[in-house]
């Protein structure tokens, strides 16, 4: 049996991120602070109910998968260079807190709450583990990731990215949701169409699969021509394109979220609006008295926003995200899909009869179809927004003001609604017309793309959507922040977020770090192992336990951890006191690991994939 060892540090980055945006929250609560106030309790380990030695961020990424799926495109398990599971989990802790003002403000008893990285981690990589899990139902397995490298740390694989290489040293990421541009593209730059074609699969898939094994002509045709020329091309066919630095820091730094309070109410307002709505909609099955969908396991009885109701128009990560941390705090969400339903529920694998990934967002949802280019579809969003506590939506810039939906068309008619809009870039191009807002592109302009690699790596975005699911995040505390709001003072608001607004909480050195062989997954004799905080700063250590002389060179080490197998290692590391984490390889292991048993819920015939428990306990 392997010695157990407590962690030695707490989470302070989590902790930092929770009272950084409970601070910001504050800002639109009147009297909130001072003797007497009932401030909520919250508190953020490392490991929550996971029964595993979890002593720091990297511990976490190596347990719970973060590292075995941004390393996907670059042939092996990998750490993040930034703490990102800590920040996901500061989040929710201030979400857990604000949602615990908004519960005891409408006379629910709770007092307290308690998340952990881990649980932000298993979260952060949730589509991921019900794509892994549902594999077996349907649909044809993922692209290969590019094979394990033999090579030295600072020659890693890169075929799995998406990011391109110029004649003239530059790395660009490009981005479409059309074919047809993604086609001219190439052909601008003298690719064949039907290699082109062969290209835009894998492109689009990476968002889900987090590799993108392009065909290497295209590399090839990109290398051939200046940074000048791929612009160019981008520019005429359509396709956004960032260049991507190697400076970590931010370019800019937004606030998390923006909350512009709404009109005031007229004495007859109503502070929480009636849960019917008006008209006739078979399609949705409302419930009498709105409390939370069984669906969700979550343990207790009594969520923070039951009784509450959300509607959503959005799609793909960052909007459903948001609606699905709504509802896994009680709210009754509401999604309006076009005619037919959202095209993403059926892209495999599928759990069932739908996406395995549009269900880890979506599932226990109620739909109704509008067709928003009609004005009878605009009438029933219209509708819904008006018997609805929230209106979220994730368009592009521009689109709700062109269908008379923005709020300023309905905060006038319903001051109490609170809007939410979750965008890309938010207002950070200025007056100039911004990229295409998805996850790749936020990471370059953010400078995340930069620090989630070491110094020995060129930079690049991780193809694990980092910044859709703190975006989503994000988005979700500025509606509970509006929420908490509207009960201090009756009136609704309009919250802005961005995917680049998430990306800048994420906390990062002035250079990028330089790695040793200590820093990265050990490969044993069956898998991985990561090595803990004490042992990484002190290689003698762990020379001693492998029996080793001399310097630690790379290539010996690794040879010698291949010798024995990852428990072998974690237990002779454990006797010597020093901890070591096994890296989860096979996300599939979650839902069958007891160490997970109280954290992830194992597939059932409702969802037909594993799923991550609410990542929240209330008391």
């Amino acid at each position: 049996m392997t010695p157990r060892l407590r962690a030695a540090t707490r989470p302070d980055v989590a902790a930092a991120i929770a009272r950084r945006l409970l601070r910001h929250a504050a800002r639109d609560l009147p009297g909130t602070s001072g003797p007497g106030r009932d401030t909520p309790r919250y508190s953020v380990d490392w490991a929550g109910p996971v029964g595993a030695d979890l002593p720091d961020e990297r511990a976490v990424q190596a347990a719970c998968g973060l590292m075995q799926v941004h390393g996907r495109a670059t042939g092996g398990p990998l750490p993040l260079a930034v703490d990102y599971a800590s920040v996901v989990a500061g989040v929710l802790a201030a979400q857990g807190a604000t949602a615990l003002r908004v519960a005891r403000a409408r006379g629910l008893d709770l007092r307290e709450v308690r998340t952990s990285v881990a649980q932000g981690a298993l979260l952060a990589a949730g589509q991921y583990l019900a794509a892994e899990t549902a594999r077996g139902n349907s649909g044809p397995p993922e692209p290969d990731s590019p094979a394990p490298s033999t090579a030295v740390p600072d020659a890693l694989p890169t075929g799995g990215l998406a990011t391109l290489e110029t004649s003239d040293d530059a790395r660009v990421e490009v981005e479409t949701l059309d074919p047809l541009a993604w086609r001219e593209f190439w052909a601008r730059l003298g690719a064949a169409p039907a290699l082109a074609g062969r290209g835009w699969l894998p492109f689009q898939q990476r968002f889900a699969t987090a590799v993108c094994p392009l065909p290497d002509e295209l590399r090839r045709a990109a290398r051939r021509r200046t940074l000048a020329e791929l612009r160019a091309a981008a520019h005429q066919s359509g396709v956004s394109l960032l260049t991507v630095g190697s400076d970590p820091a931010p370019a800019v730094r937004p606030a998390a979220w923006c909350l512009t309070p709404g009109p005031a109410p007229v004495p007859t307002a109503r502070a929480h609006p009636a849960t019917a709505v008006p008209g006739p909609h078979p399609a949705v099955p409302f419930s009498a008295a709105p409390g939370p969908y069984p669906a969700v396991p979550f343990s207790g009885a009594v969520l923070p926003l039951t009784g509450l109701r959300v509607v959503e128009s959005t799609r793909r990560v960052q909007g459903p995200l948001a609606g699905h941390v709504l509802r896994m705090l009680g709210a009754e969400v509401v999604r309006i899909e076009p005619p037919g339903g959202d095209p993403m529920r059926w892209l495999p694998p599928l759990a069932g009869d739908c996406s395995a990934r549009f269900s880890a967002l979506n599932a226990g949802k109620p739909v109704v179809e509008a067709d928003l280019t009609t004005a009878p579809g605009r009438d029933e969003v219209r509708a819904l927004a008006a018997a609805a506590d929230v209106f979220l939506h994730n368009w592009a810039p521009g689109k709700a003001a062109r269908l008379g939906l923005d709020s300023s068309d309905l905060l006038p008619g319903h001051p109490t609604l609170v809007y939410a809009w979750a965008s890309g870039f938010g207002d950070t191009f200025g007056d100039r017309p911004p990229p295409l807002g998805t996850d790749y592109l936020a990471q370059v302009h953010s400078g995340l793309a930069a620090a989630v690699r070491p110094a020995d790596q060129p930079p690049a975005p991780s193809l694990m959507t980092l910044t859709d699911v703190l975006g989503g995040l994000v988005c979700a505390q500025g509606v509970l922040a509006a929420l908490a709001a509207r009960e201090a003072t009756g009136r609704g608001s309009r919250v802005d977020s961005s995917l680049v607004s998430a990306a800048a909480l994420v906390p990062r050195r002035a250079h990028r770090p330089r790695w040793t062989a200590l820093d990265r997954p050990l490969r044993t004799a069956d898998g991985h192992v990561y090595l803990g905080p004490a042992a990484r700063a002190c290689p003698e250590a762990v020379l001693r336990v492998v029996d080793g002389t001399g310097p630690m060179a790379a290539g010996s080490l690794s040879a010698r951890f291949a010798r024995r197998t990852t428990q072998e290692w974690t237990v002779r590391l454990a006797e010597a006191g020093l901890t070591a984490t096994p890296v989860l390889t096979d996300l599939t292991a979650l839902a069958r690991d007891p160490a997970f048993r109280a954290a992830v819920a194992p597939p059932d015939p409702s969802t037909g994939h594993a799923r991550p428990y609410a990542p929240w306990e209330f008391a």
